[in-house]
């Protein structure tokens, strides 16, 4: 057995949520890698709409494990009020034991976010665009060899651990910001959660992966954000703090290389971003509005707006190649439906020169556009892969041709049910 991989091929929002969602019954283990709580995956089934924060999407399913793994970094606080409404809509995690969370994932410290705040503001006219929830200094003690992790948290001195990294915060606040906000509040919320935390199985992930994989057991592996966020491989350093691609997997797991089965790639049938950054394909008119209207482009977390686009191949083919994907899902077609024609970015040109690759500064980058009809037919109510519209099925057809993997899933609404497969 190997480890499938779920992840998104654009600036995130792309619909993984959904698709792990749909997905998972037919997994044993499903595992978020990276990333931290502004990933807001939105489900919807049986007349109901939720929204996972850092909880995996394989939790509505009974007999489906969740890890949280050790790439991510977790606020306490933020995950106390995700199980809490969790529970409150009748599933409760920590009397099912459904929930596992990686000694090795990182803490979000209330100063954390206040640090996050603090640099997004200083920085004015040039800011990242981040949500503000810690996650960038989070992983930045990180790397720096300075963070707390959830194993922590069982220690003794966990309470002292704590005062000396929020006082050195604390110091960074005051010195280099001018300013110290109180945080006795939220400082008081997050040991609070911290009890509640210790209350779950702590695990090594590495292990927990090891051992269902020598039983035969199937594991998917979600990730938040998508490609084009890549703190490595992204539009640096408009990007996240984590690595996005399946690469992200094998560290965040502890999977090695060779066990990584097949790569799902889950792309928008439309292209949007949120935050600052490059964005080649961006509609700044009327049709970006429909799109943003149409498609509820809001952000599941902040509520922003986020910016909207045509597709763009070279983004994607660069995406696909980075992942070694094996097979797509096209999400949000039925957004589409009632626009009279459908741009594709098919190639760039930069400095005079036409080239289909994503280059090292696509800001420069001019977008090619070919043009498709559109189709007026509502897709929400469809219910197989060959009553699409013929537009629709032409669009698809381009993407596979292009792109040179299949399109195995079309998702034509929100609803888990609204997932149409294509072909075998």
């Amino acid at each position: 057995m190997a480890v499938d991989v779920l992840l998104g091929l654009q600036w995130g929002d792309e619909g993984k949520g959904k698709l792990a969602d749909v997905f998972s019954a037919d997994y044993d283990l499903v595992a978020r890698f990276q990333g931290g709580p502004n990933a807001g995956h939105t489900l919807e089934f049986d007349g109901k709409k939720f929204v996972l924060n850092t909880v995996p999407s394989g939790i509505f399913f009974g007999n489906t494990v969740n890890l949280i793994g050790n790439g991510v970094v977790i606020d306490p606080i933020g995950l106390k009020a995700e199980l809490d409404r969790l529970k409150a809509a009748g599933y409760d995690l920590l009397a099912s034991q459904k929930l596992l969370i990686s000694r090795r994932a990182h803490l979000i410290l209330p100063t954390h976010r206040l640090l996050d705040a603090a640099s997004e503001r200083q920085l004015a006219d040039g800011k990242i665009g981040s949500t503000l929830k810690g996650i960038g200094p989070a992983y930045r003690d990180k790397a720096g060899r300075n963070g707390l992790r959830i194993g922590d948290i069982v220690r003794p001195d966990f309470p002292e651990r704590y005062r000396r990294l929020s006082a050195q915060h604390a110091y960074t606040l005051q010195a280099l910001y001018r300013q110290m906000p109180d945080f006795e509040a939220e400082e008081q919320a997050f040991f609070e959660a911290v009890a509640l935390l210790r209350q779950f199985p702590l695990v090594d992930a590495d292990r927990v992966v090891d051992e269902y994989l020598r039983q035969g057991k199937k594991i998917l592996a979600e990730g938040a954000q998508g490609t084009l966020l890549d703190v490595d491989f992204g539009a640096y350093p408009f990007v996240t703090s984590s690595n996005t691609t399946a690469a992200g997997a094998c560290t965040g797991l502890g999977v090695a290389p060779r066990q990584i089965g097949e790569v799902i790639g889950v792309v928008k049938a439309y292209s949007t971003r949120v935050g600052s950054g490059p964005f080649p394909t961006e509609l700044d008119d009327e049709t970006g509005e429909t799109l943003r209207h149409n498609g509820r482009e809001f952000g599941s977390v902040s509520g922003r707006p986020r910016r909207t686009g045509w597709l763009d191949l070279p983004a994607l083919k660069y995406a696909i190649r980075l992942n070694g994907v094996t097979r797509l899902v096209l999400t949000k077609a039925d957004v589409l439906s009632g626009l009279p024609f459908l741009r594709v970015c098919t190639h760039y040109r930069v400095e005079g020169e036409l080239i289909d690759y994503m280059p090292y500064d696509c800001a420069q980058a001019e977008p090619v556009f070919t043009e498709l009809p559109g189709w007026s037919e509502d897709l929400t109510q469809v219910s197989s892969v060959t009553d699409l519209p013929d537009q629709l099925k032409n669009y698809i057809r381009l993407l596979e041709s292009s792109l040179e993997v299949p399109i195995s899933y079309v998702s034509v609404g929100p609803d888990r049910r609204q997932t149409l497969v294509n072909g075998k």
